[in-house]
């Protein structure tokens, strides 16, 4: 089986002149031509999320504004899996630890699915408003669900602009993590107001969560103010103080090494829509951090990281106009895939 990378891409204006398409790309690991894959696709698909079976990578989910899609060819051909009409824009999608026919996936409206059969059917999960919610100028969206590797009833949700929520149940019921995280916005270094009516926005403003592969019910979230953790499910947090080690506190994503649980990797960046990115690894479970790309210039904000289950030297990410940067040598060096040009507002990339 090929080693593929995928950037998935909610809006891309080509310069066929054929107007506004969506869609997902896939390059073999060690190749430099991007495929830009189509059958059993719309034209206008915004792909938002893509998740890979944990066992036979020839089996790839992604979220769209349709519902979730299946390949189970590495991506040459694509399924719609039956999915509620009204189920809205899907943002994650993430597979049981334990059994990979139990998938969970989270929507814009705020909303959390779960499948017990790969995604042949799915049923709507009780989530809980929660308590520092705010309202904005966009819909807010369960943009990452994470499970705890050694419980997989343990789930976390963090919500954009709405802070984490929690099962530890499966998905049965629902409590909220957000009352600890609110105040953090008295300090005035984690304040900030954009477009609501409270300096709590920032700390609600939620974008990935992870759960420690080594310690039980230990958290990392990534939100707009930093990089922060809970050793107890929630209950409480503490900052992690990325501005001690980067110039960039703007968290957007945060994941676990496979292969190294005790690393860490971050897209850090200035803000929401800024000129420059990077891509942080820290190695003792977010105490300290160092740069991790290098040779390379990125001209947006950094958006995603993946770390690669079939190779863990394999680590890419992407900015919000579709540069990709990868390394297959463990950092060692660095290059950029150019993605075709018009890309806008890509959130995802994922090494297989």
């Amino acid at each position: 089986m090929p080693h593929y990378v995928y950037v998935g891409v909610p809006q891309w204006t080509t310069i066929e002149g054929r107007g506004t398409l969506g869609g997902l790309f896939r390059q073999e690991v060690g190749a430099n031509h991007w495929q830009h894959l189509t059958a059993g696709l719309p034209d206008n698909v915004e792909v938002r999320t893509i998740a890979v079976h944990p066992h036979d990578p020839r089996v790839v989910y992604i979220g769209t504004q349709y519902g979730p899609y299946q390949s189970t060819d590495g991506g040459e051909q694509w399924e719609r899996l039956p999915f509620p009409e009204q189920g809205g824009v899907v943002w994650t999608i993430v597979f049981h630890p334990q059994n990979p026919h139990i998938l969970y996936l989270g929507t814009a409206p705020p909303a959390v699915y779960r499948s017990d059969n790969g995604g042949q059917s799915w049923r709507p999960l009780p989530i809980v408003a929660t308590a520092g919610a705010v309202r904005m100028g966009f819909p807010m969206r369960v943009i990452r669900l994470a499970i705890d590797p050694h419980n997989g009833d343990h789930i976390y949700a963090a919500l954009e602009v709405g802070g984490v929520i929690r099962s530890l149940d499966g998905g049965e019921t629902w409590s909220d993590c957000t009352p600890a995280l609110l105040t953090f916005a008295e300090q005035p270094h984690l304040r900030s107001q954009l477009g609501s009516d409270t300096t709590n926005e920032g700390m609600m403003d939620a974008h990935a969560v992870v759960v420690s592969a080594t310690q039980p019910g230990h958290l990392f979230l990534a939100n707009r103010m930093g990089l922060f953790r809970s050793v107890d499910q929630g209950e409480s947090w503490r900052e992690l103080e990325i501005w001690k080690f980067s110039p960039f506190s703007y968290g957007r994503d945060i994941q676990t090494d496979p292969a190294e649980p005790n690393t860490l990797y971050a897209a850090l960046s200035p803000a929401a829509m800024s000129q420059t990115g990077s891509i942080y690894r820290s190695q003792d479970l977010g105490e300290t951090w160092r740069r991790f790309d290098h040779d390379v210039t990125p001209r947006r904000t950094m958006m995603s990281v993946s770390v690669s289950r079939q190779d863990p030297r394999c680590v890419y990410g992407v900015n919000s106009i579709g540069q990709v940067f990868g390394t297959r040598d463990g950092g060692a060096s660095w290059n950029e895939f150019p993605l075709p040009a018009g890309l806008r507002n890509v959130y995802t990339v994922t090494c297989a």
